[in-house]
C-alpha cells in the first residue's frame, strides 16, 4: 500500500506562484509515472502534468510554459511549480502515482487526498 501526501496549496492572486509537493510513503519498491491532476469547480478532473521515472514530461496545453513538474526519486516526491497563475487554474489538485504490481506491466494507481488552489483575480 502506498500513501500520497500533498502540500503547498492555498490562495494566491493572479500572476502569483505556488509550489505543490507530493510525498509517497509506504511499501514502495518503485514508482513509475507520477503526475498532477485537477478538479475545477463544476468540471471534470483533468490532467495537468505527468513525469516518468526518467524525467520525461507531458503537460496540458493550458499550463505549458507556466507550470513545471519535477520529481526526486530518492525522496519519492513529485513537485509542481506553478507560475503566472490565472483564476481558471482554481481547482483541487490531486497527486497521482503508478506503482508496478509485479505482474507483467500492470500497475496500481494511487491518489492523494487533494489540495485546494484558489487564484483570485
Amino acid at each position: 500500500q502506498v500513501q500520497l501526501e500533498e502540500s503547498g496549496g492555498g490562495l494566491v492572486q493572479a500572476g502569483g506562484s505556488l509550489r505543490l509537493s507530493c510525498a509517497a510513503s509506504g511499501s514502495i519498491l518503485r514508482l513509475n509515472d507520477m503526475g498532477w491532476y485537477r478538479l475545477p469547480p463544476g468540471k471534470q478532473r483533468e490532467l495537468v502534468a505527468v513525469i516518468t521515472r526518467g524525467a520525461s514530461t507531458n503537460y496540458a496545453n493550458s499550463v505549458k510554459g507556466r507550470f513545471t513538474i519535477t520529481r526526486d526519486n530518492a525522496k519519492n516526491t513529485v513537485y509542481l511549480q506553478m507560475n503566472s497563475l490565472k483564476p481558471e487554474d482554481t481547482a483541487v489538485y490531486y497527486c497521482n502515482a503508478k506503482v508496478p504490481t509485479g505482474v507483467g506491466n500492470s500497475e496500481y494507481n494511487y491518489w492523494g487526498q487533494g489540495t485546494q488552489v484558489t487564484v483570485s483575480s
